[in-house]
C-alpha cells in the first residue's frame, strides 16, 4: 500500500516536471520578445523571464494549479522590470547628484531600426503595444499583467498609436 502511494507521488512530480517545461518551452522565447520591446533591452528582458520562470518553478505545485500559470510568469516578469527601471533610475539620479556621467550599457537592442519610434512611447505605451502586437494578448490579459484596467490598456495603446503615427508620418514628409 505505501508503495503504491510513493509510486503515484512520483509519477505526480514527473507530470509536474512535464507541464512545466511544456509551458517553459511554450512561452518563453514569446514573453522574452514581448518584453525586450516593453525593457528596450533584451538581457533585461530575458533575465526577467529566466527569473519568473525560476520562481515559477520553485513554487509549480501552487502556480501550476492557477487558472492562468503563464499569466503569473508574465506577471512575474513585468514586476522584475519594474524593480530593475526603478533601481536604474534611483542609480542614475544618485550618479547625477555625484557629479559622475553614466556610461552607456554595453550592446545595442535586436530591433534598433524600432528603437527611436518606441522610444517616443511611455512605459506604459510601449508595455501595451509590445504585449498586444508582440506577446498577441488580449486587451483584458494586457490589463490583468499589467495591474491595470482594459480601459487603461485601451487608452495606451491608442496613444500609443497615434504617437507612433504621427512620428512615422512626420519622418516621410519632405523637408
Amino acid at each position: 500500500m505505501l508503495y503504491t502511494a510513493e509510486l503515484r507521488a512520483t509519477v505526480d512530480d514527473v507530470n509536474l516536471v512535464h507541464d512545466y517545461e511544456s509551458i517553459f518551452r511554450a512561452h518563453h522565447g514569446r514573453l522574452v520578445r514581448a518584453l525586450t520591446v516593453v525593457a528596450g533591452s533584451r538581457e533585461a528582458a530575458a533575465d526577467a523571464v529566466q527569473d519568473a520562470f525560476v520562481k515559477a518553478h520553485f513554487r509549480w505545485r501552487q502556480v501550476s494549479q492557477y487558472e492562468d500559470p503563464v499569466g503569473w510568469i508574465r506577471r512575474v516578469a513585468i514586476n522584475k522590470l519594474r524593480d530593475d527601471y526603478r533601481s536604474a533610475t534611483r542609480r542614475q539620479r544618485l550618479v547625477e547628484r555625484l557629479g559622475s556621467q553614466r556610461t552607456a550599457e554595453p550592446g545595442e537592442p535586436e530591433f534598433s531600426e524600432l528603437a527611436p519610434l518606441l522610444a517616443t512611447l511611455t512605459k506604459q505605451q510601449r508595455a501595451c503595444v509590445a504585449l498586444f502586437y508582440v506577446d498577441g494578448l488580449s486587451v483584458n490579459e494586457i490589463a490583468t499583467a499589467l495591474g491595470v484596467s482594459d480601459g487603461a490598456v485601451k487608452f495606451h495603446l491608442h496613444q500609443g498609436r497615434e504617437r507612433l503615427r504621427g512620428t512615422i508620418l512626420n519622418e516621410r514628409q519632405p523637408s
